[in-house]
């Protein structure tokens, strides 16, 4: 084993250049022209590659230090038979070439013309340069760093660098692949990676038809609601909640709603289920910052509910549900749903919403996956109660009971399958006993 150093070789007209980046450490195993260091002098950069394979035993250099041709960088520890064998091999190699020129025959015909030479483009990049320009924006990154940036697929145009002159360094490349990452799936993404276009099928060729235009309401719904399920990962967790006790206490209500012009629905007490179960997990009470770094917790309750009318989907929001009684939750109700049927709606009223209700009880169904309102991270769909036989364990004794479906759809990014799980069965909790929702 011998010692042997590694010098600077001829990098041009150069009195001093910058190194930037130290690519080895001691104790490296290293190979004939791998990369060592990289130099930038004031038009271009370069790796300084490995002369002959060995282990490095010491660093003569750091970043930020001045070097010229003949600068001392490394003292490598090397292997004498390593030589001799390469030797050896390059001497077999040189026969086996020997050896082919006499067995391969003359040719029958002569060779086809080469290919007429490209002519370089105008200015074009010195050997070495690490300018890359894309969209008018000048990257400037080692020749190494470009090969790391082009193994992770990284426009290095992108890239911020916070080296010396804002060079890009592998940690740049590596926190913007992560930022990257962590970003919430946006509208734009959403139409990069959309499926081929619809079709433009002439429709009468199979028989008449007839057009009728989207009302405002539904374009504008139908926008969101595209935007939504493409944002955020939905998962939906399905369960099931008893409502019989809550149904005969519901229709024992209901004269007294009317004397305070109310109709007392099924609604106001899944509004006031629902505040308690976001009060209990206030995960479901928040939304995701745009860049994806933070969580906004909301220290207020305004629930929304989808209301359909003759035009279209809306979701009027009923404000501060957790400090108004049942009746008082089904009186807003009923203002903001003839509100919408009426077209009276303000924007006021559809807008500060921390969590949705969407029920198709009425219509019917058994369960649905309903879509996210953004920048809500959750949404409950209801679909129709309907009896089913229940096995008591007490009487030992199947009962009939009327049971509600529930679908709770949630944003992942933000809440985890078994946070999912557990807002369900906490529904299914306070709206199996009435009595919990005082609590």
């Amino acid at each position: 084993m011998t010692t042997e150093q590694i010098l600077i070789p001829d990098i041009g007209n150069f009195d001093s250049v910058d190194v930037i980046d130290v690519l080895v450490n001691v104790g490296d195993s290293i190979n004939t022209d791998d990369s060592l260091i990289t130099v930038e002098s004031d038009k271009a950069s370069m790796d300084i590659p490995a002369p002959k394979p060995g282990i490095i035993k010491e660093l003569k250099i750091k970043i930020g230090d001045k070097v010229k041709e003949g600068s001392l960088v490394a003292l490598i520890e090397t292997s004498s038979a390593t030589k001799v064998v390469k030797a050896d091999n390059i001497e077999k190699e040189i026969k086996v070439e020997k050896v082919v020129e006499k067995i391969i025959p003359e040719p029958s015909r002569p060779a086809p013309e080469p290919p007429p030479t490209i002519q370089p483009t105008e200015n074009p990049l010195p050997i070495g340069e690490s300018a890359l320009v894309t969209n008018g924006k000048l990257s400037h990154a080692s020749p190494s760093i470009r090969k790391f940036a082009r193994q992770l697929g990284v426009n290095l145009s992108l890239v911020q660098g916070t080296g010396p002159k804002n060079r890009v360094l592998e940690a740049d490349v590596k926190n913007f692949v992560k930022g990257e990452l962590a970003k919430p799936r946006s509208e734009s993404m959403g139409s990069q990676f959309a499926p081929i276009p619809m079709p433009d099928i002439d429709f009468s060729q199979f028989g008449s038809f007839e057009t009728q235009p989207l009302s405002k309401i539904k374009k504008i719904s139908g926008a969101n609601l595209h935007r939504n399920w493409v944002t955020a990962p939905h998962v939906t967790q399905f369960d099931n909640a008893d409502i019989t006790d809550l149904e005969a206490f519901r229709k024992s209500m209901q004269k007294e709603a009317e004397k305070r012009g109310a109709k007392l629905t099924l609604l106001a007490f899944l509004m006031k289920a629902c505040v308690n179960a976001l009060r209990t997990y206030p995960t479901f009470n928040s939304s995701l910052s745009p860049d994806g770094e933070t969580l906004i917790l909301k220290n207020y309750y305004h629930i929304g509910f989808a209301c359909d009318t003759p035009d279209g989907l809306v979701v009027p929001v009923v404000k501060d549900v957790y400090k108004k009684d049942v009746l008082d939750i089904a009186h807003d109700l009923g203002e903001l749903s003839k509100k919408a049927r009426e077209r009276k709606l303000k924007m006021d009223d559809m807008q500060g919403g921390c969590f949705t209700i969407s029920s198709l009880g009425g219509i019917g169904g058994t369960k649905f996956t309903p879509i996210i309102n953004c920048p809500e991270v959750a949404i409950l769909g209801v679909s129709r109660s309907a009896m089913q036989p229940i096995y008591n364990p007490d009487t030992k004794a199947f009962e009939a009971r009327l049971i509600l479906p529930l679908s709770l759809s949630y944003d992942h990014r933000v809440i985890d399958g078994a946070d999912g799980a557990r807002f369900t069965s906490h529904l299914g909790a306070m709206l199996s006993d009435v009595r919990r929702l005082l609590l």
